[in-house]
């Protein structure tokens, strides 16, 4: 058994007060883009996982989907990376989730998503097809009619310094981040409400978790929206034309590693 691992961007991010939960609320757009990794799953005497040393989510995935379904976790994982680690860009969740899809044979949708719940919260968006809203703590997923009619080009700048998401998140809650969480909240959907055309992506508020100088050069190269997807380094921006699109990656080579992509509905 094979699939795609598709990385996604957040074209949006608003974050709120911390949950009860230790965690904090918040309101995102997931889109799924073309790069991906590849995972096969086998059926073997024992689990591992190869290919990626750094894995930890898949093997706790189907650890978590073992004892879920009642079943011994008797599986064989190879991962082939494309998508680069710890990113913003959810490679390790993908992973996750893709791994689930294909070993299991026994738990419903609704059992599934419970058991990628648990593992993290970028997971269960991966189950799903099509742009996605995330609420609560990401894990609460509405189907999203969005356009995706438009050129994704991605930059993981070389000078990044990657920090660790509690870091990025602990740095929110110094600077007050949450304050005015419901108006911040509520515009937010409106404006996901009223996209109609890839152009409407623009009216989205910039990240709250992470900003980058970057995001103005890919303005100046023609995109019509640029932010940092997720607790970052990497960031995105949107184009109308490939030609375009092009142009601005080899124009940003000298800044880091990048990537032309596209819009993907499912894995």
């Amino acid at each position: 058994m094979r699939a795609s691992a598709p990385a996604k961007i957040n074209l949006g991010l608003v974050v709120g007060p911390l949950r009860a939960d230790g965690k904090h609320e918040l309101l995102t757009v997931y889109q799924r883009v073309g790069l991906a990794d590849r995972i096969d799953v086998d059926a073997a005497a024992g689990l591992s996982v190869e290919g990626f040393p750094g894995d930890t989510l898949v093997r706790g995935a189907l650890e978590q989907l073992a004892a879920a379904a009642g079943v011994e976790p008797a599986w064989r994982v190879r991962i082939e990376k494309r998508i680069p680690v710890a990113a913003g860009l959810g490679g390790g969740s993908s992973d996750a989730a893709t791994a689930l899809r294909l070993a299991n044979t026994t738990l419903d949708a609704a059992e599934l998503h419970a058991v990628a719940v648990r593992v993290g919260a970028d997971v269960p968006f991966f189950l799903r097809d099509g742009p996605q809203l995330g609420s609560g703590d990401g894990t609460e997923l509405e189907a999203l009619d969005l356009p995706q009619d438009y050129w994704v080009v991605l930059l993981v700048p070389q000078d990044a310094r990657k920090e660790s998401t509690a870091a990025v998140y602990a740095a929110f809650d110094e600077r007050n981040g949450a304050d005015g969480w419901e108006e911040r909240r509520d515009a937010f959907r409106e404006v996901v409400a009223n996209v109609s055309r890839p152009r409407d992506f623009a009216q989205l508020p910039p990240n709250d978790l992470a900003r980058s100088p970057h995001t103005a050069a890919l303005r100046e190269l023609g995109a019509f929206h640029s932010d940092v997807s997720g607790a970052g380094p990497t960031v995105f921006g949107l184009f109308h034309h490939r030609a375009d699109a092009e142009r601005a990656r080899k124009r940003l080579r000298r800044l880091g590693a990048t990537w032309l992509t596209a819009p993907a509905w499912y894995g």
